[in-house]
Order: structure tokens, then sequence, then C-alpha cells
């Protein structure tokens, strides 16, 4: 066993070897690297899956020994300081390396597709297999520096990912923005690990905890200064898990390929900032209101991101603030100490949002191919609907993910949601109420999205909520319910986009073929700017992009099991809790505590049934025939003209834009820091050029002019030396006089 161990420093560099390899082949065989690219999306899902098998390997010792590993490596001896390098083989580690290695290949075989019209083909799966490198070195690294460094990678890949199309404004954008965020937070971070080595003399986590907790014991430690490290270090997570108030960027990374926001800002990376809080509770845990802190931050998350996702069009971004929700859950859990629950919500959601990702981008690359279809168009749900016939398995996938997400059971986010649900009426009665409605919340959004997406009706209206118009709306385009009935030869679309007006939509036909529903595959293609394909029609992805959705909509299914924590006639189903016993016990033994059969059911139906509801409102809105896409004309109906029905309308218009403009946190960024900072940097450069620069010509300019003055009093005159003279002489004698 301790031989397999030896051998776990490898995990992070086996990735390595394809952006190595394909650096190497652009170099000296440019051509035959191109011209095989394919190949490197093998090697990338071969050497990822030797990874996976190793890590496995790993988790099985770990299940059957309750042991950890720990290997170092001196890099730096003095007499006042030592930094060591290693890795560190623990139950959290092998959780998270199954988690990126198995979601990691189900990417990468997906992406060979997605991705396989893209010129840069190459580029990506260098980038990708980076990344993959960075995140295992994160989760195996055993001191703060290490993580730091592995940390600071990860968000380069980030960036690098997110900016892939850097010549779209939009993308170019949103890569800076990301960047930035995250370099606040990410300054937060190694102040606080500063902080920490002052108090304790260590970087590596044994001793960190060990020394820290006899000072706490021995209160030897400022309290104030310990709870400021604190909240510095946990300013890294905040940014990198996309938790109030840090969370702008994750929205706007959805401007990357649909892969990587389906690896890295669902699954993966996002998870790196509950893995930090995770690897530092027994540092967080005992210090004074650190954990309430940690708590408030996600009870916060929680409910902004769940009402965030209500008026979305964009499906990407509906799905991103879904994952900000999510990851708020996981940290209330932290916060609440169960670190069993935290874990447990972070696989599930990772298979699941990865399902839902994958679902959404093999729904992307069919609209792409539909005639007049931008790829700003084919992410609007809006312009969606009625796709079930049309792309069957893509529909069931995404339906699978979209009931786990709700906590429908059995799938698997209905056992880890339930369980952070539960610990929360032990924490806080107002906490448990927030989490408990949001998510009913979720049920509601989520089903929005399914609804616009496959269930669409044509002849609703879109309500514009600032209450100037109201415009007829198509929610798809020729091949949804009850089309051929209600559609002219000529149809409207009217998509709803930032960069195009009502009136302008208004202008725009496409003609219509009355054949069209009775062909199963398309009759018209058209050559596109990027080689691809455009059709007339709808249909179902590939089999390289559908196998990874079967396989993760398995995962979706039983997944759950490894967490349920139920005692049925002496029966210890608790797998997840045997597999973290040797890093849980130390600072929250109740979490090894199983659940009663009836208890288990009765906290189910409650869960269930706030699910249920959410789903229900969802298709009172979206699904029945007379209500309408996004106005709540149908409620209306209801209410009477008069104060009442303008009290509701004016209730409705404000949650619409609420949600809609992102609870206009954005905006208030952009004024009280972009503005701020560009205004403080325009005084700076003028007082750099008017004054700074100005003395510094100001003084060449004097000592020219006295030059040029002096030049003419050196002349070698007689006659000029003694008209000087008697001038100095005259000024002398009267500023003399007069004074």
């Amino acid at each position: 066993m301790q031989q397999t161990y030896q051998y776990g420093w490898i995990i992070p560099f086996i990735p390595l070897l394809v952006p190595i390899l394909i650096g190497v082949g652009l170099l000296l065989f440019p051509t035959a690297t191109k011209n095989f690219r394919r190949m490197w999306s093998f090697q990338s899902v071969l050497l990822l899956s030797i990874v996976m098998i190793f890590s496995i390997n790993l988790s099985i010792q770990q299940i059957n020994s309750n042991s950890i590993y720990q290997y170092v490596w001196s890099w730096i001896i003095t007499n006042d300081f030592s930094l060591e390098f290693g890795y560190l083989i623990d139950p959290l580690t092998s959780i998270m390396s199954i988690l990126i290695t198995t979601v990691g290949i189900m990417v990468l075989i997906y992406s060979d597709n997605y991705m396989a019209h893209d010129q840069a083909y190459l580029r990506f799966f260098a980038y990708m297999s980076f990344f993959s490198t960075s995140m295992l070195g994160l989760v195996t690294s055993s001191n703060l520096i290490q993580i730091y460094i592995f940390w600071e990678l990860v968000g380069m890949c980030s960036y690098l990912l997110i900016g892939f199309w850097f010549t779209r404004p939009l993308a170019a954008n949103a890569c800076q923005k990301a960047f930035v965020t995250n370099r606040v937070g990410d300054f937060g971070l190694l102040l606080g690990i500063l902080g920490f080595y002052w108090i304790t003399g260590s970087f590596e986590f044994r001793d960190l905890f060990e020394i820290f907790n006899n000072l706490i014991y021995n209160n030897q430690v400022n309290f104030f200064f310990v709870t400021l490290c604190a909240v510095l270090l946990f300013s890294g997570a905040i940014a990198k898990s996309a938790q109030f108030p840090l969370h702008v960027w994750l929205p706007d990374a959805m401007e990357g390929p649909t892969p990587i926001s389906a690896l890295i800002h669902a699954a993966t990376m996002v998870a790196a900032g509950i893995f930090l809080v995770g690897r530092l509770l027994p540092l967080f845990i005992v210090i004074p209101y650190i954990m309430n802190f940690i708590s408030l931050i996600a009870i916060i998350t929680v409910l902004l991101g769940a009402t965030l996702a209500l008026a979305q069009k964009d499906i990407k971004r509906g799905l991103a603030y879904s994952t900000m929700s999510q990851l708020g859950y996981m940290m209330l859990a932290l916060g609440m100490g169960s670190y069993r629950s935290a874990l447990f919500h972070l696989i599930t959601h990772a298979y699941s949002k990865a399902l839902l990702f994958l679902g959404s981008g093999s729904l992307i690359h069919s609209m792409e191919r539909i005639v007049g279809y931008s790829p700003s168009k084919s992410q609007n749900m809006a312009l969606m609907g009625g796709l079930k016939k049309h792309v069957p398995i893509t529909k069931n996938a995404f339906l699978l993910g979209t009931l786990s997400l709700c906590g429908i059971p059995p799938l698997s986010c209905f056992w880890s949601k339930d369980q952070i649900l539960n610990y929360s009426w032990l924490y806080s009665t107002i906490f448990a109420i927030i989490a408990w409605a949001t998510a009913g919340l979720t049920a509601f959004y989520m089903f929005r999205i399914y609804l616009l997406t496959f269930e669409g009706h044509l002849n609703v209206h879109f309500q514009s909520y600032s209450g100037k118009q109201k415009i007829p709306f198509y929610s798809i385009s020729v091949w949804g319910k009850g089309a051929s009935k209600r559609i002219n030869k000529n149809l409207r679309l009217l998509p709803i986009n930032n960069n195009e007006s009502s009136s302008f939509c208004l202008k725009k036909t496409y003609p219509i073929d009355d054949n069209i529903r009775n062909l199963k595959r398309p009759f018209i293609t058209i050559a596109h700017f990027e080689n691809k394909k455009l059709d007339s029609y709808p249909y179902e992805s590939d089999n390289t992009i559908l196998f990874p959705l079967l396989v993760l909509g398995l995962f979706t299914l039983f997944v759950g099991a490894i967490g349920i924590s139920l005692n049925q006639e002496g029966m210890d189903l608790d797998i997840l809790s045997k597999w973290l016993s040797p890093s849980i016990n130390p600072f929250h033994p109740k979490s090894n505590n199983l659940m009663e059969s009836y208890e288990f059911l009765k906290d189910a139906i409650f869960s269930v049934s706030i699910a249920y509801l959410g789903i229900f409102i969802a298709s009172f809105f979206y699904k029945s025939p007379y209500s309408s896409l996004l106005n709540f004309d149908l409620i209306n109906s209801f209410v009477k003209r008069g104060p009442k029905r303008i009290v509701w309308e004016k209730l409705i218009n404000a949650m619409y834009n609420w949600s809609y403009n992102r609870a206009y946190i954005d905006s208030f960024y952009k004024i009280s820091l972009t503005r701020a900072i560009r205004g403080l940097a325009e005084l700076t450069h003028f007082f750099d050029r008017r004054v700074i620069d100005g003395i510094t010509n100001a003084v060449g300019l004097i000592s020219f002019f006295v030059g040029e003055a002096i030049k003419y009093v050196g002349g070698g005159r007689i006659s000029s030396y003694l008209f000087f003279y008697l001038s100095y002489i005259s000024i002398f004698l009267l500023v003399s006089f007069i004074f």
C-alpha cells in the first residue's frame, strides 16, 4: 500500500504531458501536428484516465485503512525560515481527484466534437490539460504556499479559457472581469497566509493546526488579528467560488466555450473555494465569529443566486446563477460545521450541473445550425421551445439534471441538499427559512429553463417590465408545438437581444416552407464563416456529444447512494462517512451520526413538497397555453383593475428588474469602483502632466531664457559692460532709497 502512496506525486504531472507535447510538436513539426490534431484529444483522455484509475485506487485503500499519507521535500532551509514542498493524500484529496478526473474525461470527450470546427482546437486541449494539472496540484498540496501557487495557476487557466475566443469583445471583457475580481480575493488570501505564518511560524497544515490550537487554548493570540487573518483567507474562497460580493465574474464567464463552463465554472474550479474552506476548517472552527461570518455570506449567496436566475434569458447565465446558489449551500454547510454534508453536495452537484451545462451545449450546438441564428441567439431561451421531439436524448438528460437539482428523489442532489436543509434548522431558524424557500425557488427557475427550452408555445407575448410597451413574441421559430396551425409563411422572429431594439426586430421576417415539418432531416445547408453547416431544422447532436451526457446521467442517478445516511435494522449505509472518517472526526464528530428512517422520511416529505410546489408554479406560468412567456397575464386577469392591480404590476416589475439587472450590483460597482478609479487615474494623469512635468519643463524653459539673456552680457564689448553695470547700480540705489 505504501508503495502506491509513494507515487502520488505524479498525479498532477501526468496531464501536463499534453501541453508540453503539443508545444514541442508545433515548434518542430507544425504541419503534422495540425493535420493530426484529433490525436491530441485521445491522448488527453488517456492520460486523465490514468490519473482517474490511480485516484480510485488510492481512495479504495483509504476506505479500507482510514489512513492519511503525506510526503514532503525540503526546498529552503535557513536558521529562521524553512519551506517544504510535497503532497498530501487524504479523503478530501481523493474525493476531489476523482471528481476532477471523471468530469474532466467526459468534458474532453465532449469537446472533441464540440470544438472540432474551431481553428484553435490544439490550443483548447493544451489549456484544458494544463488546467487539469493545476487543479490536481491544488488538491494534493501539503501546505498553504503550495496551494497559493496552484491557486494562481488555476485562475490563469480560467482567464485563458474564458477569453478563448478573445476576438469577441464580450469574451475579452469577461476574462478581464474574472481576472480583476479574482485578484481582489487572491490578494486577501496571500495576506491571510502571511498573517497565519507570522502567528504560527509554519505553512504546513498539520503543524499549523496544532500550533494554532495550542495558542488559542492558552489564550496567547490577539483574537482581532486572528479573525482578520481568517477573513482574508476566506476572501480567496469568496472570489473563487463566486460568493457575494465577489460573484459578479461568474455569469460573464459563460462567454467561454460551453465545455469550459461545465468543467471549470460548474464542477471543479469554482469548487476550489469549498475545498479551501474544507481544508482549513480545523483552523476556522476555533476562531470566534468566523464560522458565523462564513454562514452569513453563504446564505446571502444562496438567496441572491436564486433570485437572479429567475428572469435570465441566456440559458448558460441562468445555469451560472444556479451554480452560484448551490455553491452557497455548500459554503453554508461548512459554516454550520457540517463538513460531510458540504462535500456530499459538492459531489452530487458537480455531476448534475456538468450534465446540465453539457446538455445546454448540445442544445446550443444544434441551434447554431439554424438559418439566421447567431451565437447570441442560439443561447437565448426566448428563441427556443418545442425542441423535445427533435433532441430527445438531450431533452431527457437535461430533464434528469433539472430534477436532480430541484431535489426530487431518488436523484443525487436530493440526498445531499436535504441533509444541508435539515442541519440549517439546528443552526438558525432564519437561515433555515431562507434555505428552504430558496429550494422552492431553485425548482421554479430550473423548470422555467426546461419548459422555455423544450416545451415552448407560439403566440405568446413578451412583456417588457419597464412598463413601456408590450409586443407580440414567439418563443420558438418554426418547430414548436402547434406551430403548423398558427404559423404564417413569413414568421416574425423577435430576438430578445440587448443589441437589437423591438422596432428593428419587427422588420425581420424569415420565409418558411410548408413542408418543413414533414422532413426528418434538414434540407438546406449553407456555408458559415467557421466552416459549420447551417440548417433550417434542429436535430440531435453527434454520438461523441451524447455519450458524456449518458454517463453523467448515470452518475446523477446513482452517485447519491454513497452519502445516504440511514440506519435500518442495524445496517450502516453511510459509505461517505466511512470514507471521510480520518478527516471528519477532529472537528465534527456528530457528522457520523446516522438518521433513523422515519426522521428522514418526515424531513424528506417537506423538502420534496417545496420542490414540487416550485415545479407546479413554473408549469403554471410557462406551460399553460393561456399563460405568457415572461409576463404574468394569467394572474393579472384575476386581479381587477384598480389600486390592487397597480400595486401588483409594480411588484412584478420590481422583481423582474431586480433579477434581470443582476440586483444592480454590477451597476453599483461600475459607478462606485470603475468610474471612481477611472476618475482618480485621470486626476493623477493630469497632475503628472501639468504639475510634475510642468515643473520640469518650466525649469528647462527658465534655463533657456536665462542662457539667452546672459549670452548678450558676455559679448566682449566695453560699452555693453558699462551699460549693464550702470543699470545694476541704478536699480540697487533706487531700491535702497525706497526701502
